[in-house]
């Protein structure tokens, strides 16, 4: 992409000279029509300077896609290598060592998790991929959003921590109509996001409570919350707050992406606002749908 760069200031710069000279030598050879010469060089050179100001445009568009997207595989690569370390640190000690039945199933349990947090990994580039390929549907059925919720939150619960991370208050027998499995992942996005940008073992509030003929999902974290300017482009693909030089918080930049688009997709609407005295709160509402 440099050398792209290199080429075109190239390019450009021939342009201009020759532009200069062409417009030297009409004058010269006719100095009579003077006027007419540079009129129709302004214009032509207006309309150079616009094609060569949206050409410009384009390339760092594409650079930055580029270097987007390269990070974004250095983020797979790491979040993919993470969980495989720890299910086969966690396999080798079952068959290496001689485990009483509560070791061996907490090692099982926490396998089971590094491989849901895989398919969740798989899932989002998926369904990533066939958003912006628009070959996703989004199958509208029924379900109990207060079950869905529930379940989320118990498989994402960190149990390292002496204290609970994900403190839940939801309203029981919530029902709303869409795509289950979407919506699931915008989930699991948000309360991942939450806890990954919070410092450790610190409490992650997920709330559901009905408002009127809609349905309030509220995400909060006591992270560093969002810059004003940032709050705007956190849902852009590939997307990640700070530089990839000094950031320490791992992530693909697809989680709020999927979750911008899916709710697009359900009529739902999502917030951003700073969570006093620190951090971060996403406020979702869905219609409420009163279930069979």
């Amino acid at each position: 992409m440099r050398k792209a760069f290199i080429l075109f200031y190239i390019i450009t710069l021939y342009v201009f000279a020759e532009m200069a000279w062409w417009g030297f030598l009409l004058i010269k050879a006719e100095p009579d029509r003077r006027a007419m010469v540079l009129g129709e060089g302004a214009v032509f050179l207006f309309l150079v300077i616009l094609g060569i100001f949206q050409m410009h445009k384009t390339l760092s568009r594409k650079e930055k896609l580029h270097h987007q997207q390269k990070n974004f595989l250095l983020s797979v690569t790491h979040e993919l290598k993470s969980p495989l370390a720890s299910i086969k640190l966690y396999l080798q000690t079952i068959l290496k060592r001689d485990l009483d039945e509560e070791q061996r199933k907490s090692f099982i349990n926490n396998s089971l998790k590094d491989i849901e947090r895989l398919d969740d990994l798989v899932e989002n580039m998926l369904l990533a991929s066939k958003i912006e390929n628009r070959s996703y549907s989004f199958p509208q059925t029924e379900f109990n959003f207060s079950e869905l919720l529930t379940k989320v939150v118990d498989r994402l619960q960190i149990h390292s921590c002496s204290s609970q991370t994900i403190k839940a208050c939801v309203t029981p027998n919530l029902y709303v109509k869409g795509d289950q499995i979407a919506i699931t992942s915008v989930i699991s996005n948000l309360i991942e996001n939450a806890i990954k940008y919070s410092p450790a073992c610190a409490e992650v509030l997920v709330s559901l409570v009905p408002q009127g003929d809609q349905i309030l999902l509220e995400v909060a974290d006591h992270g560093p919350g969002i810059p004003d300017g940032e709050k705007t482009r956190i849902f852009e693909k590939f997307y990640r707050i700070g530089s990839e030089d000094t950031r320490q918080t791992k992530g693909t930049g697809l989680g709020l992406y999927i979750v911008k688009k899916v709710l697009e997709m359900h009529q739902a609407q999502v917030s951003v606002s700073d969570n006093l005295p620190v951090g971060t709160k996403f406020e979702i509402t869905f219609k409420q749908t009163h279930g069979n």
